[in-house]
């Protein structure tokens, strides 16, 4: 990788992915809401901020991610569901990666290899799901990784050596779980550094799918 985009630069395992590339000698652009007022759920935002961007970028990672909204927990429960958080968590998870996936085809090169990655969540795996609940949460999730999917087969047809997934980083330590202190967690340059590696060992016949940090394919 020489030049890289993160999407979410100032987050979490945004700002730890944008330290352990620039160590690597990598060119690292971030957008971030904090930094640059960028907003992924706001299309005039991200078409904005895109279009001023020359690139190409053999990295766009898209690392913006909500777990609740309206709510101060995911539901448990249906009784818990709301229209509000549910419209809520799809902006942020699911429709603001799809505009970011919009300005793919002129953000990636068109020859070489190139990832295009987007931070989803094993909670987000319809065959995984064995514990219920979280109901805006894995839907929203669950739509992204659609949306990778598809767009992975478009981008295919043009950008041949593109390779597009889903990426599952753990339970990372980070303000995004503070509320779940029960839950193993990876500090977050280690979670960066686990999906860099997980990256580099990609190739396109690996795009359109959905992996987790140590490289295992996650079910829909």
């Amino acid at each position: 990788m020489k030049n890289a985009l993160i999407i979410g630069a100032s987050g979490g395992i945004g700002s730890a992915l944008a330290e352990n590339l620039a160590a690597r000698g990598v060119a690292v652009t971030g957008l971030s809401r904090r930094g640059d007022e960028f907003d992924i759920t706001d299309p005039e935002s991200v078409a904005r901020h895109l279009t001023a961007l020359t690139g190409p970028f053999d990295l766009v990672f898209v690392a913006s991610g909500q777990l609740v909204s309206t709510r101060e927990r995911p539901e448990k429960s249906l009784r818990e569901v709301s229209a509000e958080e549910l419209a809520a968590q799809f902006a942020v998870n699911a429709i603001g990666p799809a505009l970011v996936l919009r300005h793919a085809p002129r953000l990636l090169p068109r020859k070489g290899r190139s990832v295009f990655a987007v931070l989803s969540a094993r909670v987000g795996s319809i065959g995984d799901n064995r514990a219920g609940g979280w109901y805006s949460y894995r839907a929203s999730k669950a739509a992204v990784n659609q949306i990778v999917h598809s767009s992975a087969i478009e981008l295919g047809r043009t950008h041949r050596e593109a390779i597009c997934v889903a990426l599952h980083p753990g339970t990372v330590a980070t303000a995004f779980t503070a509320e779940y202190p029960g839950h193993d967690k990876v500090a977050a340059p280690q979670a960066a550094a686990n999906l860099v590696r997980v990256m580099d060992g990609l190739d396109p016949r690996d795009t359109g799918q959905f992996f987790d940090w140590a490289g295992k394919a996650v079910p829909w």
